[in-house]
């Protein structure tokens, strides 16, 4: 097993003034905030797993503790058969993170330097550098930005630079949190496709924390659902589809129609076989379509 977390609980302490009649300064008393509660699951090498919830759910905070960024308060997370509390040094040898909000590039020196600067921190032979950094470098079409600083990149710029360290040193697996909140269509495509073609070839793990569905969906196989420090569903994408899907949108147009008519159904056979004979009874049929409804909607039942 890659990753193990075994009924994790994370606090925090936060501050509270109180004041009192007559008094002219507040005092502050410490209060113990538990944000993740009794958190339990694991995940082999190879799965692609997306890690959801609505904001505020602390899914950041369960990934800082995977990789020992953060310290966990009660019982233990094995992440490849070591502790991220202990051994969060060996750690970094086998897996990689990207966070939306945190750079590893050094900012004002060229790109090229950073990736230099992985490779001896990674100690990554010179040939199996320059193999990886030029298939990196020539799928996200980067070739004339090498030596810019990076400071003078844009924010969408970056984040692709960013992906390229994290998967510099062939990872067994990979820790993504929002890592596409700055990139364009393109851009995400191409780390799809990247990504995937690691994941095939390398058997990398894939851990996503995305709002993003299409990431989801592109990326990832099993969904975890966390909200309100708990865990609410751990299981196949196709399997939430098929247990919370519970209707289907039907679009269709007739001939003498502009837009495209959108109908809601309750998803059985019966009901769809009926709606579906109405409709074309109904006019000239230019085209329809039969679609589960958006994720999100299905997420947003655990909420």
């Amino acid at each position: 097993m890659m990753l193990k977390v075994n009924n994790i609980s994370k606090y925090f302490y936060i501050k509270k003034k109180i004041w009192k009649k007559f008094w002219i300064f507040p005092k502050y008393k410490k209060e113990k905030f538990e944000a993740l509660k009794n958190i339990n699951f694991q995940i082999k090498q190879w799965e692609k797993v997306a890690f959801i919830g609505p904001n505020g759910a602390w899914k950041s905070t369960t990934i800082k503790c995977i990789l020992g960024i953060l310290h966990y308060d009660k019982w233990n997370i094995s992440l490849f058969w070591l502790n991220p509390k202990k051994d969060r040094e060996k750690i970094a040898q086998n897996v990689a993170s990207v966070f939306g909000q945190r750079s590893q590039l050094m900012y004002h020196l060229p790109l090229k330097d950073s990736f230099d600067f992985l490779k001896i921190v990674y100690n990554i032979e010179d040939k199996q550098y320059k193999k990886r950094l030029d298939f990196l470098v020539n799928k996200f079409q980067i070739q004339d930005f090498l030596n810019q600083p990076v400071r003078k990149l844009s924010l969408w710029q970056r984040m692709k630079w960013e992906i390229i360290a994290a998967l510099l040193h062939s990872p067994k697996a990979i820790f993504l949190d929002e890592p596409t909140v700055w990139l364009d269509i393109v851009a995400k495509k191409t780390m799809y496709e990247v990504l995937l073609q690691i994941h095939k070839e390398e058997n990398i793990t894939i851990f996503l924390t995305s709002h993003d569905i299409r990431d989801i969906q592109a990326l990832c196989d099993r969904t975890i659902i966390i909200n309100k420090w708990e865990l609410l569903f751990d299981g196949k994408l196709t399997n939430l589809f098929k247990n919370y899907a519970n209707s289907k949108i039907i679009k269709y147009k007739y001939m003498q129609d502009i837009n495209w008519k959108i109908k809601e159904v309750e998803n059985t056979p019966e009901i769809l076989e009926k709606e579906i004979k109405n409709i074309i009874e109904w006019g000239k049929l230019e085209d329809m379509t039969i679609e589960d409804i958006p994720l999100e909607e299905i997420i947003e039942k655990f909420y």
